[in-house]
């Protein structure tokens, strides 16, 4: 991938609190969420909507009747009606996604100031009904008579009026992603203790930066109904800043009950959320006398065959971003991991360090380096802070701004795993 022709700013940014799915966000919508990430970041930043160009949002299970729910946003968030939209589905990099298609477009002269981000409701996810009752329910729709309805459904069980469970499975493995996770740590020797430990490390991490107001910066209050009046959420709701090894330990494995090592404790939750971030051309954010919170230095996406390890993408697409951008790990002041799991964290710290592995999956001569679990993810990360997909990319930029202002560092890396053996790396670099 060539470099980018104009230099790429990030300028501002919001998310709403992440809260596990039916929870307190349980009533909101992926558009209404998204709306208040948009509105937040455009205040802050006391920009406004005007300048906007185009709105990209990504979601991973987006509402029936609004698919494209950045053109949604940029309606309901009262932008300017000559605002285009479009929605990325890239599993749980979609924002990512989201966010370097601003970018691109910004470098390429096509835009100067794009709004980007993504929005999860997992509590809200479509529910399907088997094949024989979606099929009568359609006939009857067609039907001009009562008895014609009433002749659809002949044939139709009681058995078959039972909505179909949403399941987080691969379409091409039929393995969810626990079950790889599972699969990835016996082939790593990934020990549950080193989960656990990994995991606490995540939820200890979070309440400190919560503790100590490192987060809530960033965070766009939600209205929420509450019986006949109206709450305002201003907080994640899943960190756990008490929790221990030994509480995470006592926990039973999920996906292999007899020999697993993943549990809830050292997994991600599923998560209501969304995070948005506003990018604009170096030039223009200087003209304009705009904060520049870093500059997109590059980045990559990736794939690998999921039927083998699949949430190892991040690997190559580290190293491809590493050789892209001319650094090494030790350049790094700051890490940002996504954390679908304790277990895909260490396998892919594992597989950057392994000689044995960089060689057979990447053709590479060396490891590309190591990372100490304990450098990464300083304010706590998705097992702690949760995971909305289409969301959990903006919040990992946001995050990795706000530390490298913190230590001053002049490179940070944020990463990421997805379904369909995707892998997501991007660096950036202080202004």
């Amino acid at each position: 991938m060539s470099s980018l022709i104009r230099k790429v700013a990030v300028v501002a940014g919001a998310r709403t609190p992440f809260c596990k799915a039916g929870g307190q966000l349980v009533r909101s919508s992926a558009v209404q969420l998204g709306v208040a990430a948009a509105r937040e970041t455009l205040m802050r930043a006391q920009i406004r909507p005007e300048r906007v160009q185009q709105i990209i949002f990504g979601i991973v299970s987006p509402p029936v009747g609004a698919p494209n729910i950045a053109r949604e946003i940029a309606l309901a968030g009262a932008f300017p009606t000559g605002v285009p939209g479009y929605t990325i589905s890239m599993a749980c990099i979609s924002s990512n996604q989201a966010i370097t298609s601003a970018a691109e477009a910004i470098a390429l002269g096509k835009a100067d100031v794009i709004l980007a981000g993504g929005a999860e409701v997992l509590s809200d996810v479509p529910i399907q009904y088997g094949r024989r009752f979606r099929d009568a329910l359609f006939q009857a729709s067609k039907a001009r008579s009562a008895s014609e309805r009433l002749k659809a459904f002949r044939g139709v069980k009681l058995s078959d009026l039972a909505p179909v469970a949403p399941a987080i499975a691969e379409t091409s493995t039929g393995q969810t992603m626990g079950q790889s996770a599972e699969k990835m740590a016996k082939a790593f020797g990934i020990k549950r203790e080193d989960q656990d430990k990994f995991a606490a490390q995540s939820h200890h991490r979070a309440g400190e930066a919560w503790k100590n107001k490192l987060i809530s910066p960033r965070i766009a209050p939600v209205a929420v109904p509450k019986g006949k009046e109206m709450a305002i959420v201003t907080s994640d709701d899943h960190p756990r800043p008490d929790t221990t090894v030994e509480k995470l330990a006592a926990l039973k494995p999920v996906f292999d009950r007899e020999l697993g090592s993943v549990t809830a404790g050292n997994s991600s939750p599923l998560t209501d959320g969304a995070s948005a971030v506003l990018l604009a051309s170096e030039e223009v954010a200087r003209a304009e006398g705009w904060p520049i919170l870093g500059l997109l230095r590059g980045y990559q996406y990736t794939a690998i065959d999921p039927f083998e390890h699949l949430l190892m993408g991040p690997v190559s697409a580290v190293a491809s971003v590493l050789d892209q951008t001319g650094l090494t790990l030790s350049d790094l002041g700051v890490i940002e991991m996504h954390e679908a799991f304790a277990a895909q964290v260490l396998a892919n710290i594992h597989g950057l360090a392994s000689a044995k592995y960089c060689a057979e999956k990447l053709g590479r001569p060396a490891p590309v380096g190591e990372i100490d679990p304990t450098f990464i993810n300083q304010w706590g990360g998705s097992i702690s802070l949760g995971h909305p997909f289409g969301a959990t990319g903006g919040r990992l930029v946001l995050q990795l701004l706000d530390q490298m202002a913190q230590k001053s560092a002049q490179f940070g890396l944020i990463s990421a795993c997805a379904a369909g053996g995707m892998g997501s790396a991007l660096v950036f670099e202080r202004a």
